[in-house]
């Protein structure tokens, strides 16, 4: 995200700060939100790749991304498909490895102002309105894992995404969290943690699962459609409920041991 301005309100976001400053041009807004760089070149270089490429439709509109996206992306492989209206804020921290498919509606967002912002490895599927939002986080998706449509990923530290892992629609993983101890003041105005989540390789989410901050998936597991993620998954479990409880190790069928959120039943 963008440097706060001098005499940050705590009361406010750092992105409201940004938007509401009147010292600041809108110009200068615009920038630090979606281009990350100073300067008037990195600027005009984003707004004629955005304007020429990034709405128009059929054969014409993919063979145009895939020569005008990597003039402002950080690094971008060989046969990489952007869909139509694909949002890129802060598009010099995005990396793309090979053979990557970004469907149509997507925001890879890798604000931040000292973080590394969004690394998406080689076989990497991201289905249509997928949401990948930094705030000063990262996040690191692995070699040929499968994001399913209106998934949204939030960083405020890091997430990682495991290779050839599958995540069904309306996935949410938030990586970070509002504090709340005070109750004088509304939660709003007292801050943010981040603990990060890492999901191994090999998981399956089923739809509409929730991770929530500090969460561990081990590898090969499977969590259920709808479950919520506390704490750890062991590997190879079977998990789900709110929150979600695992059920039975895919080995052998038999209960699962270890992990704070590896409740068995």
């Amino acid at each position: 995200m963008a440097r706060a301005p001098r005499d940050h309100d705590p009361r406010i976001t750092v992105i409201q700060q940004e938007l509401f400053d009147e010292r600041r041009s809108k110009v200068d807004k615009y920038r630090d939100l979606v281009i990350g760089r100073p300067g008037l070149g990195p600027l005009v270089a984003y707004e004629l790749v955005m304007l020429t490429a990034s709405w128009v439709p059929g054969a014409l509109g993919l063979f145009l991304r895939s020569k005008l996206f990597p003039l402002i992306l950080g690094r971008v492989g060989r046969n990489v498909v952007f869909g139509a209206n694909v949002t890129l804020r802060h598009p010099h921290k995005i990396v793309i490895g090979d053979n990557v498919v970004i469907d149509d509606g997507c925001c890879l967002d890798a604000k931040g102002t000292d973080n590394r912002g969004i690394e998406i490895g080689s076989g990497v599927f991201i289905g249509r309105n997928t949401i990948l939002s930094c705030k000063n986080g990262d996040i690191i998706i692995e070699d040929h894992a499968n994001l399913g449509f209106n998934c949204e990923i939030f960083s405020g530290s890091r997430v990682r995404i495991g290779k050839r892992i599958l995540m069904a629609a309306y996935t949410y993983l938030v990586g970070g969290d509002h504090l709340y101890d005070r109750t004088d003041i509304p939660v709003l105005d007292q801050g943010r943690t981040a603990q990060g989540i890492d999901v191994d390789d090999h998981v399956w989410l089923g739809a509409h699962v929730v991770v929530t901050d500090g969460a561990r998936i081990g590898r090969d597991a499977i969590i259920g459609a709808g479950a919520v993620v506390v704490g750890e998954i062991p590997e190879f479990a079977i998990a789900t409920g709110i929150p979600a409880k695992v059920r039975r190790d895919r080995r052998d069928g038999g209960p699962v041991s270890g992990g704070a959120g590896a409740v068995t039943e």
